[in-house]
Formats: structure tokens, sequence, C-alpha cells
């Protein structure tokens, strides 16, 4: 997920784009967005390895200000969680043959090696 918010131009360092192989130093300042949320962090330490959440939020500040704060409340209810909607998607079995009757018979749908 991060990697793809780097390559939508939905993380920002320092006001500028970052890519996703970017090294992190303390005292950096992210800008984040997302479907759901803005804000902003600065980091105040490094981690070697992955760790829990709560001890994550000990290695950066919150700066996110009042104003971005408050719209992330109103937008609380509706953040979006990544799941795709019930019954969208990939077609299913009957649909797929219905989808082949009309295409003539074709598998549009098998795997290519």
């Amino acid at each position: 997920m991060a990697t793809a918010a780097c390559d939508e131009n939905k993380v920002k360092l320092n006001g500028s784009n970052v890519k996703p192989a970017k090294n992190v130093n303390i005292g950096d300042k992210y800008d984040i967005r997302t479907e759901g949320r803005k804000w902003t962090i600065e980091v105040t330490g490094l981690i070697e390895k992955r760790v829990s959440y709560e001890e994550a939020i000990k290695h950066y500040t919150d700066l996110t200000s009042d104003e971005d704060k408050e719209h992330n409340k109103r937008l609380g209810t509706s953040f979006y969680t990544g799941k795709r909607l019930s019954k969208t998607g990939r077609p299913d079995k009957k649909q797929r043959r219905d989808l082949g009757d009309i295409l003539g018979g074709e598998d549009i749908f098998s795997e290519v090696d």
C-alpha cells in the first residue's frame, strides 16, 4: 500500500514527491493523503525492522493541522478500507460462460503462461 501511495504521488517529503525506495531520515516531514485521511508526520527515530503499531508511533510526531484533523473526523465514517464492494469484481462461473457465449466461445478468463 505504501508503494502504491508513493507511485500515485500521495506521499510528499518536504513538499516534493517521494519514490518508494527513498531512505527515511530523522527530521523528515511527510505529507500523506489517502481517500479518507490527510496527515503530516515528522520522523523522530528510526527502526531497524518491522514492529507493532504501538512501538512504531513512538518514532514519529503527528504534525497534522487542526483543519486537517477536523476534515479527517468528518470523513472517518466513510474511510476506504481497500476492500472491493460485495458483488463486484471478477465474474462468477455463470457470468464467464455467458461472456464466452457472447464472444463466440472464447475463454477470455483463462490464465496465460
